[in-house]
């Protein structure tokens, strides 16, 4: 049985965390290629060195060599001790989990990608992890008792992958080296792991029978959503979850005034009093996130 959230937690382990489908194997292998420069990180082994709790065991977690870099798409996890916790568009989620849905049978072929927004607006396509929403909110409402915990976009992470990359390392107290930084980024490009994926896909547990003819590794590229959902499915994300969409940045196409009018969910998200300011400081920019009670 996979260890899921019953795997011993060390003080030294960091935990790579998101909703599925917002960056998490990119972010592994962008890791892996930093720590291990000397190594051929490959999907044959990215998750020797980068345990995913929903398939190593608990005594294979045990045999990973510490400190322990650990994927997780958990809710809120209060025992998690280092967290790197990366945040996509709901939009372009929402395309890429409907096409990872058809890659691995998930969804049947007809399946139209507007009914698959509609469950996955209502927690219907896995029912493990809460909404997009639920989950956001959830690690940055209790980020305020976590010292450790760094927030990622994936949208920041493909304008500037070596800066981001930088700002990962100096979170986890890599000696900031740029020839490292660099072939870790060039080891990681989206061309690399969709080529990786052609090679060994068909035994990657993430792949291991399922379509071939969708890559693991699709688009990589933020505002897909832009020239894949209809309207109405647009419409529909920003009505359920767009006061925590603004909140961490992403601009909402429908007018926020006339979401609030059709939107259930509206106000209740706008009461919990999420908000999120943006500080500059002479190294980087970096958000900074505060909750009110």
């Amino acid at each position: 049985m996979p260890a899921l959230r019953t795997a011993s937690v060390y003080a030294d382990d960091v935990y790579i965390v998101s909703y599925p489908k917002s960056g998490n194997t990119w972010l592994r292998f962008l890791l892996a290629n930093l720590l291990y420069p000397d190594a051929d990180v490959n999907l044959s082994n990215i998750d020797d060195r980068m345990p995913s709790i929903y398939e190593a065991t608990k005594r294979q977690m045990e045999l990973v060599s510490r400190p322990r870099y650990i994927k997780s798409h958990e809710p809120f996890h209060p025992r998690y001790p280092n967290i790197i916790y990366i945040v996509r568009d709901p939009r372009d989620v929402a395309v890429s989990y409907y096409y990872y849905a058809l890659k691995k049978g998930k969804a049947p072929r007809e399946f139209r990608i507007e009914n698959f927004v509609d469950d996955f607006i209502g927690d219907k396509i896995e029912n493990l992890y809460g909404s997009w929403a639920d989950h956001v909110a959830g690690w940055l409402a209790m980020r305020q008792s976590r010292k450790n915990f760094l927030l990622l976009r994936y949208k920041d992470l493909l304008e500037d992958t070596h800066r981001q990359l930088s700002k990962i390392a100096v979170f986890l107290g890599i000696p900031l080296e740029e020839k490292k930084i660099d072939r870790a980024v060039q080891l990681s490009t989206a061309d690399r792991m969709r080529r990786l994926e052609r090679e060994g896909g068909k035994k990657w547990s993430e792949t291991k029978g399922s379509r071939m003819d969708i890559p693991f590794v699709r688009a990589a590229k933020a505002n897909q959503w832009s020239g894949a959902l209809p309207p109405r499915s647009v419409m529909a994300i920003e009505a359920a979850w767009g006061p925590v969409m603004m909140v961490l940045g992403y601009k909402l196409v429908n007018d926020p005034a006339r979401l609030a009018a059709i939107s259930e969910s509206w106000a209740r998200w706008e009461a919990q009093s999420v908000s999120i300011s943006a500080t500059k400081s002479r190294e980087h920019a970096r958000l900074q996130y505060h909750v009110s009670s």
